[in-house]
């Protein structure tokens, strides 16, 4: 089965870091971290899902959250030093390159922000989608940090 340009875009950058970890195209959604987990066979937590945000400059902002926990705006708003707005379908599609449910934390088509939930970090292998609701990649905590620059902070909303 080919791969599509989005799912493409995301093996090119994970190649482009020197990784070699595979795509795995799944049967099922991966839509939410509850089905991605399901479908993988890993506990909720170590789904790396991304949540795009918007600053009150109009940059987006990733953040690259443990599955079982919601993001604290203000607490990334504080982190920022800008305002946290919410972003809508066709904002996340033309700044990120995917649809909601498939963004992968990397190969954005604008640079984000990024912010790493520091939950994630407790685990040796994390899962995140791959460009796709079908598409998920295994990396370790510290690979996901290296590509993408991103700051381990707390912002698990309490």
């Amino acid at each position: 089965m080919a791969q599509s340009p989005s799912v493409a875009r995301v093996a090119h950058a994970l190649r482009d870091a020197g990784l070699d970890n595979a795509i795995v195209e799944l049967a099922d959604t991966t839509r939410s971290a509850a089905e991605a987990a399901q479908a993988i066979g890993c506990d909720v937590a170590q789904i790396a899902k991304s949540v795009v945000f918007r600053s009150g400059g109009g940059r987006p902002v990733l953040v690259v959250a443990s599955g079982v926990n919601r993001v604290d705006e203000v607490k990334l708003a504080a982190l920022l030093g800008d305002r946290i707005l919410k972003a809508d379908a066709a904002y996340v599609r033309e700044r990120t390159g995917f649809a909601i449910g498939g963004v992968a934390p990397i190969a954005h088509a604008t640079p984000p922000h990024v912010f790493l939930d520091q939950d994630l970090f407790a685990f040796a292998r994390i899962y995140a989608a791959a460009g796709s609701p079908f598409a998920v990649f295994a990396l370790a905590p510290d690979e996901l940090e290296r590509m993408t620059g991103g700051r381990r902070a707390d912002i698990r909303r309490a």
